[in-house]
């Protein structure tokens, strides 16, 4: 791709836009840790929820998007549309929870909720477990999609696209602390929803497509169903009863959390108060689920059409390195039909994706291993300048990790997977340990342990030659899991009464779970309402889906099926601006 004058202009102002913002909150994120991580938990919802909205709109995203779209078509976003579920959970049974607990780090969680040497060693575990490793399969994720972007775009090797890629994410995320983040992340709100609307607008305009009702009428309708076949059982168990069923609740997945956690948890700690944590949430819930697929989706159908095979992107593009060529590749490769100055926005605005989720996944990081790690359990008695200090060295040393991991993987379903697998079966515990005292602290050591070997069983015994289904593997790990670590609650002794009496004062969790705590309690009340967060939950997902396939249906012209979306959307958001100021009664 060849970038015009015009293209470099809007390129070159992005980046001193975004650095400029991230100078300008150095200073303030140099104070402390409880600003550098938390933003001195002052942000309101509309910064908050565009932030998370931001962070996942990653250079991986699109790709994965139109991955799903070339193996098994529009449907298989189920695997992830899924989610939104445990989103609107976290929306009306979590977020103020979160925000009441008044921790700067999710991980601080575990200590106020559990006790004894358990809680420490499962608040350091975490802090390793998710900040050092998990983590940096998310970011060698990312920076894998961007390698393919790059190396289409600007016939980059994987390797000048790790370096200057770290290089600018080090040093944004090194500046600016979250602040910094969540601010550009504003910016790169509109530019990517920009560049993603002007990549599905000129990829229906391409010859081979010829605008919507080209897609339209050459595209099998298999592939373009918005609810698989059910006469095809195997696929329709694989992409809408698993996920529907059991992954949503299940599996532990970053921005996806059932409870809530990782950076979302972050942003809801930062919020000024309980209805902007929540606000925040349900705005990120609104945009990921029912506002931004359909750009994506539009420019993986037509890549059917323009490159039907992946030899076909190879032919087009022969500079493109044979190692990358996958069906996830398919997106970046539309962007080459971009006109000039529409180059220049799209290319932007998948570096800002890219910065964005890097620096979110750098900030997060380096805060479980300081603020949960070094800071607790190797020096806790040094200055706020040296924390800070020491955040910024083990930013690099996330990014280098990150770097180096990403030549092992492949593509972006990979990846998805990859995570998924790794947190199948913990899920449940982090829904029920809010609302069912006797969870304890070996609860999750147990399932974090014995999900990871089972999913690395299954991994191997595929490697030697088996086959087992992902399906198979992930509904098998959240049984042996769920199982090992019920064994395990029972078998070990609960937290202690004074730890779960202050806990209890601190965050009051509504229903039966806490019984037999409340007696312990002269304030016996929650003020949360079960009837009124079960309403809440269903018609958020109602909203959303009603949003996503009305969108869907006025795209595909059936005119009367999104009408009816339209309709049972108006009626969503009606009910809930009547149920959520009942609330917060003042």
């Amino acid at each position: 791709m060849e970038l015009s004058t015009l293209d470099w202009s809007i390129v070159i102002t992005y980046f001193l836009l975004a650095f400029g913002i991230a100078l300008f909150f150095m200073k303030r994120a140099s104070r402390n840790m409880d600003e550098f991580f938390a933003s001195g938990r002052s942000l309101p919802w509309w910064l908050l929820g565009t932030s998370m909205v931001a962070t996942t709109f990653s250079t991986d995203t699109p790709n994965l998007v139109t991955n799903l779209i070339r193996e098994k078509g529009v449907a298989y976003n189920w695997i992830w549309w899924a989610f939104l579920l445990t989103g609107m959970l976290t929306v009306f049974f979590y977020a103020r929870l979160w925000r009441r607990s008044k921790v700067l780090t999710d991980l601080e969680f575990y200590e106020i909720r559990y006790s004894g040497k358990s809680a420490a060693v499962v608040r350091g575990f975490r802090a390793v477990y998710l900040g050092l490793f998990f983590n940096c399969v998310i970011m060698a994720t990312v920076t894998l999609s961007a390698a393919k972007i790059a190396n289409i775009l600007f016939g980059w090797s994987r390797v000048e696209t790790v370096i200057i890629g770290a290089i600018a994410a080090i040093a944004f995320s090194v500046i600016s602390g979250l602040w910094g983040v969540v601010v550009t992340d504003l910016l790169l709100f509109f530019m990517a929803m920009a560049g993603a609307i002007a990549a599905a607008y000129f990829s229906l305009a391409h010859p081979q497509v010829n605008g919507l009702s080209g897609l339209i009428s050459q595209l099998d309708l298999n592939t373009m169903r918005l609810l698989p076949d059910f006469s095809n059982w195997e696929l329709t168990l694989t992409i809408f009863i698993i996920p529907l069923a059991v992954q949503w609740w299940s599996v532990w997945y970053p921005g996806s959390e059932p409870g809530g956690g990782s950076y979302i948890a972050q942003r809801m700690l930062s919020a000024k108060d309980e209805k902007n944590a929540m606000a925040a949430t349900f705005w990120f819930n609104i945009a990921h689920y029912g506002i931004r697929p359909w750009p994506w989706i539009i420019v993986g159908l037509s890549s059917l059409l323009v490159f039907p095979q992946l030899q076909d992107i190879q032919q087009a593009l022969p500079h493109i390195s044979p190692e990358l060529v996958a069906d996830d590749i398919a997106y970046p490769a539309m962007l080459i039909f971009l006109p000039a100055g529409f180059k220049g926005v799209m290319v932007a605005s998948l570096i800002a994706a890219y910065l964005s989720t890097m620096d979110t996944s750098l900030n997060w990081g380096a805060s479980y291993l300081v603020n949960d790690f070094y800071k607790r359990f190797i020096k806790n008695d040094a200055t706020q300048r040296h924390y800070v200090l020491i955040s910024r060295l083990t930013t690099v040393g996330l990014m280098i990790l990150a770097s180096l991991l990403m030549f092992l993987l492949v593509s972006a379903r990979e990846s998805f997977e990859l995570l998924l697998s790794i947190g199948a079966g913990t899920g449940l515990i982090y829904l029920l340990r809010w609302y069912w005292w006797r969870i304890n602290a070996w609860s999750e050591i147990v399932a974090m342990i014995s999900s990871f070997l089972v999913a690395f069983a299954f991994f191997i015994y595929n490697k030697i030659g088996g086959q087992i289904s992902p399906n198979i593997a992930l509904i098998a790990n959240v049984l042996i899991t769920t199982l090992i670590w019920l064994t395990a609650t029972f078998l070990t002794r609960p937290t202690d009464r004074e730890t779960l009496t202050e806990f209890y004062k601190l965050v009051r969790p509504m229903g039966a779970g806490w019984n037999p705590i409340r007696k312990y309690v002269s304030d016996k009340s929650s003020p949360d309402n079960l009837p009124n967060c079960l309403l809440g939950w269903f018609l958020g997902c109602t909203l959303v889906y009603a949003a996503l396939f009305g969108v869907g249906n006025f795209i595909y012209g059936k005119m009367i099926l999104a009408g009816i979306c339209t309709i049972v959307f108006l009626i969503s958001g009606i009910m809930l601006m009547r149920l959520i100021p009942k609330m917060f009664p003042s």
